[in-house]
């Protein structure tokens, strides 16, 4: 019987606008309330009859007394109002709906004549879903009737939700015809689902059987989401249901308030309207009250209906609030529009007739009619005849004891919208749970798709050295520019530093320190050698040798300073090259050295040809060829591909090397071949000539020195590949300065021991004692195959 409330609604917003001084003042308003029977043809019936004014309705043929028919409000339900609508616009008939919300009515080529004072189905089907969107659930279930409406709103929610990133985990259709087995079925589906948001779109009876369902299977924690506010009335009335529910949203139009109307309905009395033949079966129904019959007698213990009762501390039930607010708008609206079409014809100077009125006119003023209610509400219908109107957001909120409460957060706002999307506004924060496949990735982490599952699943990977995320749930990490490196949550670029190794920090100190106090050194033992040039200890194995050998290890120190400090042009060039041909003189002199002790024991006979490579001038020779030899390498190098200063920013990613790179890399490996294979030949003949006797061991600190030598740049090519950055120089000026402390310490400080501390044994005299001593050892010790017949010689040049 709630439907008698909603006429009487209409009952009550005429005679409020036929009081009004303002609306309509010299008309009044009259009307007639029609019963279809909640039947199709029943409500065609009622139609015909009211178009044509007469009880056995004739097609096209009107019998009008009195005033005219202006519009006609309803049905209440959106089956009756289709079929009313193709009839009414056959003549272009106002039809003003409150409670057909179908979205096919929104047609306006079948439905011409069709306005509502509701939102269809679509609009808030649409509005639903951007609630879902604002509060960033992901990971939704979407529970449809399986009829026309249920198919159509969830695929308009599905096709809402998609682009917006939204993921369904499951679609289920409710059959329209209830079964226990339909229902079971359900809440099975449901109780595997992860998703916490579930999207409704169900009749009240459907809604109600699942939700008993779920609370008998313990499914609990979920937040329920409907465009219409009745389920969520009807759901916060099931006992325990808090169970089940965390929380619920609804839409309810913004509609205007039929304010006075509990009053006028308070004061409503049978008596008063004796021509209403609907008042009493809604008395009985309201007060469980039975009227009195004159031909029977009353039941003992039924309640006996007087007239008397009042209705003021009778609450509405929900679902008639929204339709008494409709009904009583579309009154609204139709008046406003006759008074609008009756406002611009007075302008016109032309002459008003209410008996002239024609449908079609008032139609034409009702699509545009503009106006605002007693409580201040803004109405207007849309292109499709649809009430332009903001919907309010309920949340059912836990109270004490586990009760629900229904409360107002926000708005929706359609006219606000852009792009397809609506406006959300809150009245605060709210704190909704989430629902999600996976969690956020935080900055610094990219999605990774999980393989056979909606793009809403997903995995966290963090992003690699050189890329960043700064935002959260991006699809890829973005690669930072050159100049930067990305930071070590991987959420941003830094900007790099230039390095390279410098004069000023300890490392480059130290190591510059090392090498002027070998350069010093080397000196210092070269200006002991010329001091003593005529003791024997110097004149052993030619002093001009040591001499070549002296300057060249002094030359090997300084040159590591060329690896220290910003790389230029200029120190690029020399770098390599000055260490190639300073360490090819060294090492041709190690050599020219070995073979001088070599030869000198081979020598059976005088003016032989070994005797002539003895001389003073095969050694220079010897030293000169090969350091030609290098310098000829470095100068094809330097003219084809010379070495240049470049910017490594691969070596060290948060870090720019400021390093030179060697150019032409098949010239570069010829100049280090050439020194290896010099070294290597070198360390070969001194250690074959190991064994050879010698009064100052010549030959063993010779070999022992080549070993070092040998070894330190063995060890440096593993090392060299290894390291990064500055620390790659720093290997190789570590390496120049070790080996040529192995050749000034192996084959000169032994030398400056006996000259600077035993003195004694820097003389002709012991020198003859040496070699008798060892003429005698060699008598008593049987011969080797190496050894020479001849008595042991010291070469003195």
């Amino acid at each position: 019987m709630w439907t008698y409330r909603v006429a009487q609604s209409f009952v009550f917003a005429i005679e409020e606008i036929n009081r009004s001084a303002h609306l309509l003042p010299n008309l009044t308003l009259g009307f007639s309330i029609r019963n279809s029977g909640d039947l199709v043809h029943g409500a065609l019936y009622e139609t015909m009859g009211f178009l044509t004014g007469q009880e056995e309705p004739i097609p096209n043929y009107t019998c009008q007394h009195g005033s005219p028919q202006a519009a006609l409000v309803g049905d209440t339900r959106s089956s009756l109002s289709v079929s009313m609508a193709r009839l009414l616009g056959l003549y272009k008939f106002p039809q003003v709906s409150h409670g057909s919300s179908l979205p096919s009515l929104s047609d306006k080529i079948q439905f011409p004549s069709f306005l509502r004072t509701l939102t269809s189905d679509i609009t808030s089907s649409h509005a639903v879903t951007q609630l879902i969107i604002h509060f960033q659930w992901s990971w939704v279930i979407i529970l449809a009737n399986d009829d026309d409406f249920g198919q159509q709103a969830s695929s308009l929610a599905t096709q809402m939700l998609t682009p917006a990133g939204v993921c369904i985990e499951f679609h289920l259709h409710v059959p329209s015809h209830q079964s226990f087995s339909n229902i079971e079925e359900t809440v099975q589906k449901m109780q595997k689902c992860t998703a916490r948001v579930v999207l409704v779109f169900l009749s009240n009876s459907n809604f109600q059987l699942i939700l008993h369902g779920l609370l008998t299977a313990s499914v609990s924690g979920q937040v329920w989401v409907s465009k219409d506010t009745l389920h969520m009335a009807l759901a916060l009335t099931i006992p325990d249901i808090c169970q089940v529910l965390q929380s619920t949203f609804s839409l309810l139009p913004h509609s205007s308030r039929a304010i006075g109307f509990p009053e006028f309905l308070a004061h409503l009395r049978p008596s008063q309207t004796p021509e209403d033949m609907f008042i009493k079966k809604f008395w009985e129904f309201t007060f469980d009250c039975t009227w009195p019959n004159q031909n029977s007698t009353v039941t003992e213990g039924v309640q006996v209906c007087s007239g008397n009762e009042s209705l003021k501390n009778k609450p509405h039930p929900f679902p008639e609030v929204s339709k008494i607010d409709a009904a009583y708008t579309a009154v609204y609206s139709i008046a406003h529009a006759l008074h609008d079409m009756i406002s611009y014809e007075h302008q016109d100077g032309k002459s008003t007739n209410s008996q002239d009125l024609q449908p079609w006119q008032l139609l034409h003023a009702l699509r545009k009619v503009h106006f605002k209610t007693p409580d201040g509400i803004e109405i207007t219908f849309d292109a499709n005849g649809e009430l332009v109107s903001k919907f309010d957001i309920l949340q059912g909120q836990k109270i004490l004891k586990g009760i629900f409460h229904l409360v107002h957060v926000g708005i929706i706002d359609p006219q606000a919208s852009s792009e397809n999307k609506m406006m959300v506004h809150l009245k605060e924060d709210i704190q909704v749970p989430t629902s999600v496949c996976s969690e956020s990735c935080l900055p610094g982490f990219s999605k990774v798709p999980r393989l056979g599952a909606p793009h809403c699943c997903f995995d966290c990977s963090p992003c690699p050295e050189g890329q960043f995320a700064d935002q959260r749930d991006m699809k890829r990490c973005l690669l930072c520019p050159k100049e930067q490196y990305s930071s070590h949550t991987r959420d941003q670029c830094l900007p790099r530093t230039e390095i390279f190794l410098k004069f000023e920090e300890p490392l480059g100190f130290i190591l510059a320190l090392v090498a002027l106090l070998l350069a010093g050194l080397a000196v210092l033992v070269l200006g002991v050698f010329l001091k003593h040039r005529d003791t024997p200890v110097v004149k052993a194995n030619n002093r001009t040798l040591s001499y070549f050998l002296l300057i060249s290890l002094s030359l090997c120190a300084l040159c590591a300073l060329l690896f220290l400090g910003r790389p230029t042009v200029t120190t690029c060039l020399l770098r390599q090259t000055t260490f190639a041909v300073v360490f090819t003189v060294a090492v041709s002199s190690v050599l020219a050295k070995t073979l001088t002790v070599v030869l000198a024991f081979r020598v059976t006979r005088p003016r032989s040809t070994i005797q002539v490579c003895l001389s003073p001038g095969a050694s220079t020779s010897v030293v000169l060829i090969a350091s030609l030899i290098q310098v000829v390498l470095c100068g094809v190098w330097l003219v084809t591909s010379p070495p240049f200063p470049e910017r490594d920013m691969i070596s060290e990613p948060r870090h720019i090397v400021i390093q030179c790179q060697e150019g032409s890399g098949a010239t570069f490996f010829c100049v280090l071949g050439y020194l290896g294979f010099l070294a290597g030949g070198t360390f070969s003949v001194a250690f074959l000539a190991r064994g050879l006797p010698d009064i100052f061991n010549e030959t063993k600190f010779l070999t022992f020195s080549m070993l070092l030598f040998c070894s330190v740049w063995t060890a440096f090519l593993p090392l060299y590949h290894s390291a990064r950055g500055k620390f790659t120089v720093a290997v190789e000026i570590f390496s120049i300065l070790t080996s040529t402390a192995g050749l000034l310490g192996g084959i000169f400080i032994p030398k400056c021991y006996i000259i600077l501390l035993k003195p004694e044994k820097n003389t002709p005299a012991w020198l003859r004692q040496g070699h008798q001593a060892q003429q005698e050892k060699q008598g008593e010790m049987p011969q080797r195959k190496h050894v020479p017949k001849s008595p042991p010689k010291i070469l003195k040049i």
